[in-house]
């Protein structure tokens, strides 16, 4: 594996830096406080290429690989986990669920305005009662003629009210059969498709997410993506790269916790002196920054592999499961150096503590990591 930085990263990370710190940075608290979703702000991402780095350029988007697109979720969440986890979810789940398994004509009706960041992306596998548990999904898909309809409710949905389109998982056959599980396309205004609740969370404020509803909704045969029956085996492909997202995801957050705390301890001083010289305060940076190492050389495996056309399946749960648990890890760590003001809003450590507990949930739980994990090594 090569360790020299491209130009194409170099550029990548300063463009999405400067974007941050001039365009997220100033907004970011009251999106949070209000759990506004800047939908304004994707487009413009949107029109910089950040919402399709990884599509083609024939079908509008940037074509980068997996090193760019880790480097531009880090250097977003760097500053904000909400606007960072809403772009991984638009390019590596809806958008990347369409380029990877649709035929030719769904990529080019579909993938310019994801791409483009005209429409936002959402992608519907969970349910209330099946997480990690899916092939028990409830959303069932009935055919008529050369319709399917579908009922039933996903939740946890990124982007559950304002995505313009959905990728959606459902049932099409029995219960527990891998095989009986189909993905749909569906266009926000379809009859029968509507949003429902927005769920009031802990962190992440400003990425939405929500209910998505499907009441004897109508969907042409024509938006199925891949084979009837192959929904699961996608989902599950997907997620391997998906995966890789919210690693990136992790460690931005955790860079940011990092960073704060290296200058607040440098700047805040107790008897007499700073208190980056005390021994405590300087071991607790040491573990972080050594932690945060480590989830980036495992998340670098992972787009090497990704780029390469290797199998992921392992190391993408290995720097998923390891980065999540470190950005626990350092925002913890990073209120403890902050003290009392590391508990307050007026000090960036407290967003981070919040935004860093949905990567060790989001995309498959640490559990459901080690599961893979353990599979992959047991074979």
């Amino acid at each position: 594996m090569n360790f020299n930085i491209s130009e194409s990263q170099l550029m990548i990370r300063q463009m999405c830096k400067d974007f941050a710190d001039k365009n997220i940075r100033p907004s970011m608290m009251d999106w949070d406080e209000s759990q506004t979703f800047p939908i304004e702000l994707f487009k413009e991402m949107g029109e910089m290429g950040l919402m399709g780095i990884l599509v083609p350029e024939e079908y509008g988007g940037s074509g980068l690989g997996y090193f760019e697109y880790a480097d531009a979720i880090v250097e977003i969440a760097r500053v904000c986990g909400s606007i960072g986890l809403s772009m991984a979810a638009h390019n590596s789940l809806c958008t990347g669920h369409i380029f990877q398994f649709g035929n030719e004509e769904q990529k080019k009706k579909w993938l310019p305005k994801l791409a483009s960041g005209q429409w936002i992306g959402a992608w519907g596998l969970t349910e209330a009662n099946t997480g990690s548990d899916a092939m028990r999904m409830q959303v069932t898909a009935k055919q008529e003629g050369e319709y399917w309809v579908l009922n039933g409710a996903k939740n946890w949905i990124t982007h559950g009210i304002t995505g313009d389109v959905a990728v959606v998982l459902a049932r099409t056959g029995d219960l527990l059969d891998s095989h009986g599980i189909t993905t749909f396309v569906v266009e926000r205004g379809t009859a029968g498709f509507k949003a429902g609740k927005k769920e009031n969370k802990l962190g992440m404020r400003a990425s939405e997410t929500a209910e998505m509803i499907f009441e004897d909704c109508k969907v042409h045969e024509s938006q199925i993506l891949g084979k009837v029956g192959e929904g699961f085996i996608q989902a599950m492909k997907i997620l391997d790269g998906g995966r890789i997202s919210i690693a990136a995801l992790s460690l931005g957050i955790a860079k940011g916790a990092y960073d704060a705390s290296v200058k607040y301890a440098q700047e805040r001083e107790q008897f007499g002196q700073p208190i980056a010289n005390f021994q405590a305060i300087g071991f607790k940076l040491a573990d972080m920054a050594t932690q945060i190492e480590a989830s980036e050389l495992l998340i670098q495996e992972a787009c090497y592999l990704k780029n390469t056309g290797q199998s992921v399946t392992k190391v993408s749960a290995m720097a998923k499961y390891y980065a999540s648990e470190v950005c626990v890890k350092v925002s913890t760590e990073a209120i403890q150096i902050f003290g009392g003001y590391g508990y307050t809003k007026d000090f960036p450590v407290e967003k981070f503590y919040r935004d860093s507990k949905l990567c060790t949930i989001g995309e498959g739980t640490s559990e459901i990591q080690k599961l893979v994990i353990s599979r992959q090594v047991l074979k």
